[in-house]
C-alpha cells in the first residue's frame, strides 16, 4: 500500500510541474497576441488602400498585366501555405494544412498544375515526410514576422508571376493561412492575390466611395509594375501577421484546456492519494489492534 501511495504523489508532483508550464505558455500566448493583433490593424488600412490604388489603375488602363489580367487557360498556380513553426497550438496548423490540401485537390481537377511554397516548419514536416514537393519554404519568424520576412517570402513568388509559364512561371497565385476573427474563432482561408478580381476589390475598397481619374506618368504599364511588388508584399504580411495573432490564440486556447486538465487529474490523483493513505493507515492500525489482541491472550495464557 505504501508504494501505490509513493506512485501517486510522484504523478502528482509531476502533472504539477506539467501545469506550471501550460500555464505559463498560455500567460506568454496572451501577452502576445494583444502586440499581433495591433499589428494587424496597423497594417490592414495600408494593404487595403494600396489594392483600392491597384483597382484604380487597372479600371483606368487597358494594359495587360500579370496583376489584372486573368489568363483564358492557366496551366500552372502557386500555392502559398502559412503554417506555425513551433507546436502546441490544437489544431492550427492541421487545419491550414487540410484547407491548402483541398484548395490543391480542386485547382488540379480544373487541370491545374500546382507548385507550392511554404511557411512555417510544421507545413515543411508534413510535406516532407509525406515526400510531396515543395518549390521554397521559409521557417523562423511565424510567431512573430516583420516587414521583412514578408518580402523575403513575396520575391520567389514575384519572379515566378513574371516568368513565362514555360519557363516555369506561374498564372496564379493564391494563399492558405488563418484569419483572425476573435480571440475564440480562427478560421483557415484561401485567397487568390493574382490575378487581382477587380470586381471584389471594387466592393470591398470603394463601396459608396467613387475612383478617382488618374494620369499615369510615365505608363499605366510602369505604375503596375511599380506596384506588383508593394501589393503582393502587403498582401502577404497582412496574412503572416493574421497567421501569427491566430496561432497565439490558438495556443493560449490549447494550454488553457491542459492547464484545466492538469488542475483536474490533480484532484483525482490526491483523491486516490488520500485513498491510499487512508487504507494504509486502517491496515496499520488493524497491525497494530492485532498485535494487542495476540500479545494480550499469550500473557493471559501464560498466567493460567
Amino acid at each position: 500500500m505504501g508504494a501505490q501511495l509513493r506512485v501517486y504523489k510522484r504523478r502528482i508532483k509531476s502533472v504539477t510541474a506539467t501545469k506550471k508550464i501550460t500555464k505559463a505558455m498560455e500567460m506568454i500566448a496572451a501577452s502576445r497576441i494583444v502586440k499581433a493583433q495591433r499589428q494587424v490593424a496597423a497594417s490592414t488600412p495600408y494593404a487595403s488602400e494600396l489594392t483600392r490604388a491597384v483597382t484604380a489603375v487597372a479600371t483606368g488602363s487597358n494594359t495587360k498585366h500579370a496583376l489584372t489580367t486573368e489568363v483564358e487557360n492557366p496551366v500552372r498556380v502557386a500555392v502559398l501555405l502559412v503554417t506555425s513553426d513551433r507546436g502546441l497550438a490544437g489544431g492550427y496548423s492541421s487545419n491550414a494544412i487540410k484547407a491548402a490540401g483541398q484548395l490543391t485537390e480542386r485547382l488540379k481537377a480544373e487541370g491545374k498544375d500546382v507548385v507550392t511554397y511554404i511557411v512555417g516548419r510544421k507545413g515543411v514536416a508534413y510535406y516532407g515526410f509525406r515526400e510531396l514537393p515543395v518549390a521554397e519554404s521559409w521557417t523562423g519568424f511565424t510567431d512573430s514576422p516583420t516587414y521583412a520576412d514578408a518580402k523575403r517570402v513575396a520575391g520567389p513568388l514575384i519572379e515566378a508571376v513574371q516568368r513565362d509559364t514555360a519557363e516555369g512561371g506561374v498564372d496564379e497565385l493564391h494563399i492558405v493561412f488563418t484569419e483572425f476573427v476573435s480571440m475564440m474563432t480562427q478560421t483557415p482561408v484561401e485567397k487568390r492575390l493574382l490575378p487581382l478580381s477587380l470586381e471584389a476589390t471594387e466592393e470591398e475598397t470603394a463601396k459608396d466611395k467613387i475612383l478617382p481619374l488618374f494620369d499615369f506618368e510615365p505608363s499605366d504599364e510602369a505604375v503596375l509594375d511599380a506596384l506588383l511588388p508593394r501589393y503582393v508584399e502587403s498582401r502577404i504580411y497582412n496574412a503572416l501577421l493574421q497567421a501569427a495573432a491566430s496561432e497565439h490564440a490558438a495556443r493560449r486556447r490549447a494550454m488553457k484546456s491542459a492547464t484545466d486538465n492538469a488542475e483536474e487529474l490533480i484532484k483525482s490523483l490526491s483523491r486516490l492519494a488520500n485513498a491510499a493513505r487512508q487504507a494504509e493507515i486502517t491496515q496499520e492500525i488493524s497491525e497494530i489492534v492485532g498485535g494487542a489482541s495476540a500479545l494480550a491472550d499469550a500473557t493471559a495464557g501464560s498466567d493460567r
